[in-house]
């Protein structure tokens, strides 16, 4: 099956048919979160059905390795030779056979045949209905790579990871940790708010919530932070277009705290978009000081003024351009938060197809940028002033080497415990190098890493 052809788009009348369209755009370039959001807004499904959608995409997309090699053993070819449709409802069909297994078997494969007959005349109808009947009774029985001779190859397979991303974390975390970290990241994802604190005190927020029967609990690290649980989209809850909350997940959070922010302050966010913490820097100020951020993508710099808008923040200011060539006019920045490009591999919980994008070469290559950031943003932090460096990803590339090689070249810098900033439970987050760790498995955060860097008051700023 050579041919690529999508069916057409059609509005969604149920979950998986949903499911099915969204995992063709995704394998083709798009993401998960911004397709659901975009199409879960629009469609005619009810909150009980958009659950199950956005389960069997996310679900779908961490299983898709372990899930690849049933197919491969029941269709006899390898799936990057089907068809990208067929590939796809096969996939979607086996994650509910073998990791949702209440849903029965012969519903899934009865539903994946109704939904490929969409495709090509229905050309592939036979095909799918045979892989499917064959691997609803035997997948159990599908060999695994040995745990004894390739351990590696067995935790990639078993739970779902490229091969070479889990010799990375067995090499910095061991097999068991690794093991644990794996399972962590194919959980869903919790859906974290942030209060606006200048606009709504925390308890209002959450009776409001709870009055609107959506189940509210505080999160344990962020004081401003409150898990949600059936409440559909985030946007269609009460509050959100009066500026009372925004979405931002719990770790992401603590970021803006280790900044320092204070009213009067003078702030760089230096990758701002798509804005949840320039947003947040704001709100701690009081919107009282100068909050620039800037960003290359002009889309996101364009929702970041959209949000803050919403918030009612205006001390921010929006930039699009690239911080590595921006001249600032002022006399340098209290602060520079450089919330890093990179891997995003502490996120798979919310992006899991990004585990099958990101290769080897792009962590190494991610880590050269970060550390050309450092380089030229430290030019910009005034002395006395602070550099915050920020990334959401676990390799050790991205993370403790940067700054190792940063302290080396950048002397005029000192790393600074964070721990006075932050609320008591988070405390605990800090190691002794006084840099910031959270792990899926370890307390159910996103994998972040984050310093904070003061500039010694001898050393004057460089011209930029």
């Amino acid at each position: 099956m050579a041919m690529r052809q999508r069916p057409k788009e059609q509005p969604a009348t149920d979950a998986r048919s949903l499911a099915w369209d969204i995992l063709q755009l995704v394998e083709g370039g798009g993401f998960a979160d911004a397709l659901l959001g975009e199409r879960l807004n629009r469609c005619r499904l009810d909150v009980r059905d958009q659950g199950l959608a956005t389960q069997l995409v996310y679900g779908t997309l961490a299983w898709q390795g372990f899930l690849d090699h049933i197919i491969a053993a029941f269709a006899m070819r390898a799936p990057a030779a089907l068809d990208l449709p067929v590939r796809v409802v096969l996939r979607l069909a086996l994650f509910q056979i073998c990791i949702l297994t209440r849903i029965p078997g012969f519903a899934a494969v009865d539903t994946a045949v109704n939904l490929i007959k969409r495709y090509r005349g229905g050309a592939a109808t036979s095909f799918v209905n045979a892989v499917l009947r064959r691997a609803a009774g035997g997948w159990r029985g599908v060999p695994l790579p040995s745990r004894q001779t390739d351990p590696v190859g067995r935790l990639s397979v078993e739970l779902s990871h490229p091969r070479w991303l889990v010799e990375r974390w067995v090499a910095a975390l061991g097999l068991d940790e690794t093991e644990s970290l794996l399972r962590a990241d194919n959980e869903p994802a919790p859906t974290v708010l942030r209060a606006n604190r200048r606009v709504v005190d925390t308890p209002a927020l959450v009776e409001r919530l709870s009055a609107a029967g959506i189940t509210v609990s505080q999160t344990t690290y962020s004081p401003v932070g409150l898990r949600i649980d059936g409440g559909g989209a985030p946007e269609r809850l009460p509050g959100y277009d009066e500026g009372k909350f925004s979405v931002q997940g719990e770790a992401s959070q603590l970021i803006g705290l280790l900044a320092g922010s204070r009213p009067g302050a003078r702030i760089l966010d230096a990758c701002a978009a798509p804005g949840g913490k320039a947003t947040h820097l704001a709100e701690l100020m009081d919107d009282q000081g100068d909050v620039v951020a800037i960003d290359t993508n002009s889309a996101g710099i364009e929702r970041l003024r959209k949000q803050a808008q919403r918030l009612g923040l205006r001390s921010i200011r929006c930039i699009v351009g690239d911080a590595m060539q921006w001249k600032d006019e002022g006399n340098g920045f209290d602060c520079v938060l450089v919330d890093a490009p990179c891997s995003g591999l502490g996120t798979l919980r919310q992006h899991p197809e990004v585990r099958w994008r990101r290769t080897a070469a792009d962590v190494d290559e991610l880590a050269q940028l970060q550390s050309r950031l450092l380089q030229r943003l430290s030019l910009l932090v005034r002395p006395g002033g602070v550099l915050v460096y920020a990334t959401c990803t676990l390799m050790p590339e991205e993370n403790d080497a940067v700054i190792d090689a940063a302290l080396r070249e950048l002397p005029q810098f000192e790393v600074v415990d964070p721990r006075p900033l932050l609320p008591e439970a988070a405390r605990e987050l800090i190691g002794d190098d006084f840099r910031l760790r959270t792990f899926p498995h370890r307390q159910t955060l996103d994998g972040f890493f984050a310093v904070r860097l003061q500039r010694r008051k001898a050393h004057g700023i460089v011209a930029a």
